[in-house]
């Protein structure tokens, strides 16, 4: 009897021991379901700051070399074969325009003037002596049957064709005269001889003839031009009469100013730039032809633009792009062009966009299109 109560006691046992573990295993499933059940929040949803699209003008400076150049320079040749005879200035000689710089001597010019003058005299005396044949023919003819018409005429043709003769002689001989007078080498304006290539005696001529270097190089140094070439997306912004300023390698600390006065209007076939040019007028001659410069171009804006801070714009491999957030908090790719970028801030043009409207600040191709904005 006593085996049997113990056995009936262990059953009991064991029966309410698995009570309990079912009661545990539906509560734990239970907790599990609630869980389960809980709303989960949107992870598709983006978080991005915005700003405001509004209009500027972004002014910009545009860094390029120039180079100073003399405002005028001209290489100086003999016009005649002659030999140098005389020098009146060197290297760095300043000179005033028509001053003598050099004569040459042409002893064979000086014969061919005296044969000219020789011609000239002698075609003077025949036209004079035609001349008064013609007037006493005239005179005579005067009296009928005395003189023909026709001795008249012979007359008066002769003596048109000496003076003629005479005045070609004429013109051989200013002809002459003239020439010796390019024995003299002038300035033809005033400012410094750069070069000099010559000595006395030296045989010199035309270019390419005479001689494979010019006599003088004369340079203008007291006005100067300083060229650049402006790329073409950038040839709007630049205007007559603008102020820039530029540095040279020799005055690094120094800043020097120049005004533009003359625009190409043209682009470079090979540069694809348009030339500008600033005068400089050097009071002491610290700049000088051939110099390189650093050019500090101003580009102000002449109309005003959307301007968005450059982290708002994505340049990826297959378009640039903004990203607009809708009114229904979702984000919209914009295609834009990019013009000038400075301080962080650049251009945009779209014909898509309006004053007003949301822009992500931070963008990039990792909020899609479409997607949801916080």
């Amino acid at each position: 009897m006593k085996q049997m109560r113990n056995k009936r006691i262990g059953a009991g046992l064991l029966a309410a021991c698995g009570l309990v573990l079912a009661l545990n295993s539906c509560s734990s499933s239970d907790g599990e379901e609630k869980k389960n059940d809980t709303p989960k929040k949107d992870s598709a949803a983006a978080p991005a700051a915005t700003f405001q699209l509004q209009k500027g003008q972004l002014s910009t400076d545009l860094f390029v070399p120039g180079e100073l150049i003399a405002f005028q320079q001209v290489d100086l040749y003999a016009k005649v074969n002659s030999f140098v005879k005389k020098l009146y200035v060197d290297v760095g000689s300043e000179v005033k325009e028509g001053q003598l710089l050099a004569v040459m001597e042409a002893p064979e010019l000086q014969s061919q003037l005296a044969s000219a003058e020789s011609r000239v005299k002698a075609q003077e005396a025949i036209y004079i002596a035609s001349k008064a044949n013609y007037d006493r023919i005239v005179e005579t003819s005067k009296t009928p049957g005395t003189i023909s018409q026709n001795d008249v005429d012979q007359a008066d043709a002769r003596q048109k064709s000496d003076l003629a003769q005479w005045d070609a002689a004429k013109s051989s001989y200013k002809e002459i005269a003239e020439t010796l007078k390019y024995l003299e080498v002038r300035a033809p304006f005033s400012g410094v001889i750069s070069n000099r290539n010559v000595n006395p005696g030296a045989y010199v001529g035309p270019s390419g003839k005479g001689s494979d270097l010019p006599m003088f190089t004369l340079q203008e140094q007291d006005h100067l031009r300083l060229v650049v070439s402006v790329p073409e997306a950038l040839t709007g912004y630049l205007r007559d009469k603008d102020e820039v300023k530029f540095t040279v390698k020799s005055m690094p600390d120094h800043k020097f100013s120049a005004t533009v006065r003359r625009l190409a209007g043209a682009l470079d076939n090979h540069l694809r730039a348009e030339r500008t040019e600033m005068d400089v007028y050097p009071k002491h001659r610290e700049l000088l032809p051939g110099m390189v410069a650093e050019v500090d171009l101003p580009l102000p804006a002449r109309d005003s633009t959307f301007i968005v801070p450059a982290s708002a714009v994505v340049n990826s491999t297959e378009r640039v792009f903004v990203i607009r957030v809708t009114p229904d908090r979702k984000a919209e790719w914009i295609d834009v062009k990019t013009g000038r970028s400075q301080g962080g801030k650049t251009e945009v043009y779209s014909n898509k966009l309006q004053e007003g409207d949301q822009l992500v600040k931070v963008a990039s191709e990792e909020v899609r299109d479409g997607t949801a904005i916080r």
